[in-house]
């Protein structure tokens, strides 16, 4: 039996063959990574993409909309960043940030909020429509250890980059954003579009565990079925049990 990091190695490889068939094929993938702040959002795609080249893949990870944004289709400045054939992108938060943030800290309206769940269904069907593959990953921590992960963030200088506005906001609204998040993963788990849900508690492993997804869904020569075999256990998708298994 391998150990995490000899795992993570050959992952790391099966994630080199991916993005060859990748630019071979001229496959458009997107991948949207979502949950708390602090959830490991950044650490798993900086390993999803620490032996990946370039060129070919990308990170988006918006800020805050601009004055002229504010006033644009909400999807529009997501759909400028999305993937060119032969490119993977990664987006670290997403427009999924209206059916969480958004919503929680009432920076929409609640028709804004409403209307959004039908039109991320149209938004999402025509990119399928239009080939691009999107997996959808929700990164699921509990209280304490997002409490853990904050007081980490404040005391490392080397994290201060990480810390936002609304982080003090997080711990207390905790109740809400696992409201918030219940209702964005059961009305928008599209047969065209599914979400993984991560139990990200421990980073390490909740890696494996993503990666391992990430690589089952997409076909590419070469793939190591045995080692994508692995049952990491933390991941699973949306259904009738899943509130049994989120956290909070």
């Amino acid at each position: 039996m391998k150990n995490k990091k000899e795992i993570l190695d050959a992952l790391y490889i099966e994630l080199v063959k991916l993005q060859k068939e990748i630019i071979a094929a001229d496959l458009k993938i997107i991948i949207v990574l979502e949950g708390r702040d602090a959830a490991g959002k950044d650490g798993a795609i900086k390993t999803i993409t620490k032996h990946l080249s370039p060129r070919e893949v990308r990170v988006v990870a918006l800020g805050k909309p601009s004055d002229r944004e504010q006033r644009e289709w909400y999807f529009q400045r997501y759909a400028a960043q999305l993937a060119v054939a032969g490119e993977m992108v990664l987006f670290n938060r997403s427009w999924y940030n209206r059916a969480g943030v958004e919503h929680v800290m009432q920076f929409c309206s609640e028709a804004e909020y409403q209307s959004f769940f039908g039109e991320a269904a149209l938004f999402e069907e025509m990119l399928s429509k239009a080939g691009f593959i999107i997996l959808k990953y929700y990164l699921d921590i509990g209280k304490k250890e997002q409490a853990k992960r904050l007081e980490d963030r404040r005391e490392n200088p080397l994290k201060q980059w990480k810390i936002s506005p609304i982080d003090k906001d997080a711990l207390q609204l905790f109740d809400d954003y696992s409201e918030a998040r219940n209702v964005m993963l059961r009305k928008t788990d599209f047969a065209f579009a599914p979400w993984t849900i991560i139990d990200a508690n421990d980073k390490k492993p909740a890696r494996l565990a993503l990666i391992i997804d990430l690589l089952k869904r997409i076909d590419y020569p070469g793939k190591d079925e045995k080692l994508l075999a692995l049952d990491t256990g933390l991941s699973y998708r949306v259904d009738e049990k899943m509130g049994e298994r989120l956290h909070g």
